[in-house]
């Protein structure tokens, strides 16, 4: 049945850009309904900038933290729940776009696929949360951060009278902030749906939070992921130091790292950073900032995190998921400081996570970290399945590496 509610809003956003004569605004809609089609989402998701409002990370050139290459051999054959594969169809099946692993902080395989070459950048999607918490842990090293127990009313005005005015900073890192959100993806109307139009229309990701008013659980209750809750973060970073978002993360994490280049971070319209998904680097400087956290935070000869914060964020410290979650397979999974746990996770063992096939895997112990990003238009197939079975090639390259 045609989904006539949807043709209507889009109708309604249509005719408020052509009424501003927003030539732009009407491409950026229409190139936003077809970004995840099969045909189009790998050229998509390694030019970003063309379809979104979007601004440079206020880095300055510099020679790139060492990335040596040291080729070796890793695992081919991968078993799962009964089911072997081998790592070409593996790729094919999750489309994969580029993989690359680290091994005592070198280079030990990398692949571009799809006609993609290691110098694209492509978009992070959630994995960008887990640099944010990153960011925000610098602030705390170098007290810049009240007590995380502080209420975000008390910190951000403009939310004192939305619902995140009784969680706190500690709640929403965990996602645990209790706001009624619906990040179903798949839901044009869903909360994540409308929120993605907003950055191709136009308006602010600051007013959209404040807009949210409604609780389903209370603060501090339920481990239930809303995206918003890191732009909450974001805000809040904002509040204590009176920087702009961009400034803080290029300054106190990207730059020190030595990237090999620029990154970009999608914006909303008022040039505010999309840091619930935003960024956009190469897939070697995603296996950089995993590296900082399989080093305790430290990378190129410096502390650039620390030790203190890094096992703080990545430490099962969330509360239980919610009931309607707890049953599913993501339920069996941890979660911290915006960095997720696998089931039954090694010491030191923990991933960041994107829509469609982006990961940041790390493996402490074993010093191996995998850097993923692709088009997996079926990434949601099973119920947090695809994500279980990624995580065991993870694991079984890891385990190869030993």
């Amino acid at each position: 049945m045609p989904d006539y509610a949807r043709y209507a809003d889009t109708a309604r956003i249509l005719g408020r850009l052509l009424v501003k004569g927003d030539v732009n605004g009407i491409r950026r809609v229409a190139r936003t309904g077809s970004l995840f089609a099969p045909q189009n989402i790998i050229r998509n998701f390694g030019n970003m900038q063309a379809l979104f409002y979007h601004q440079d990370a206020k880095v300055t050139p510099q020679t790139p933290s060492p990335l040596p290459e040291a080729p070796r051999p890793i695992e081919q054959n991968f078993t799962h729940k009964g089911r072997s594969f081998d790592l070409e169809t593996w790729q094919q099946e999750r489309n994969i776009t580029a993989l690359v692993v680290l091994k005592d902080g070198a280079i030990v395989h990398q692949e571009y696929l799809k006609g993609t070459t290691a110098q694209d950048r492509r978009i992070s999607w959630s994995m960008c949360k887990s640099v944010l918490s990153a960011t925000f842990g610098v602030m705390v090293d170098r007290g810049m951060m009240p007590d995380l127990n502080t209420k975000i009313g008390s910190l951000v005005p403009e939310l004192e009278n939305s619902a995140y005015a009784q969680a706190s900073i500690r709640n929403v890192l965990n996602m645990a902030s209790g706001v009624a959100f619906n990040e179903d993806y798949l839901d044009y109307h869903s909360d994540i749906n409308r929120m993605g139009r907003l950055l191709a229309v136009g308006g602010s990701m600051d007013a959209f939070a404040a807009g949210l008013t409604q609780q389903h659980y209370a603060p501090g209750t339920y481990n239930n992921y809303v995206s918003i809750d890191t732009h909450v973060i974001g805000m809040v970073m904002r509040a204590v130091s009176g920087q702009g978002t961009n400034a803080l993360v290029s300054d106190l994490l990207l730059q020190p790292m030595g990237l090999e280049q620029k990154p970009y971070f999608l914006t909303d319209s008022m040039g505010e950073p999309f840091v619930l998904g935003g960024l956009n680097m190469t897939t070697r400087d995603y296996a950089r900032f995993g590296q900082l956290f399989a080093q305790g935070g430290k990378l190129n000869g410096k502390q650039i995190v620390s030790t203190r914060w890094v096992k703080a964020a990545t430490a099962q410290s969330a509360p239980p998921p919610t009931p309607e979650t707890a049953a599913t397979p993501q339920g069996a999974q941890g979660y911290g400081y915006q960095w997720w746990r696998p089931a039954a996770a090694a010491e030191g063992e923990f991933y960041a996570i994107g829509i469609y096939g982006q990961y940041i895997f790390v493996d402490t112990a074993r010093q191996v970290v995998i850097a993923v990003n692709a088009g997996d238009t079926n990434f949601r197939v099973g119920n947090g399945a695809v994500t279980q079975s990624n995580i065991a090639v993870f694991r079984q390259i890891a385990a190869s590496l030993e």
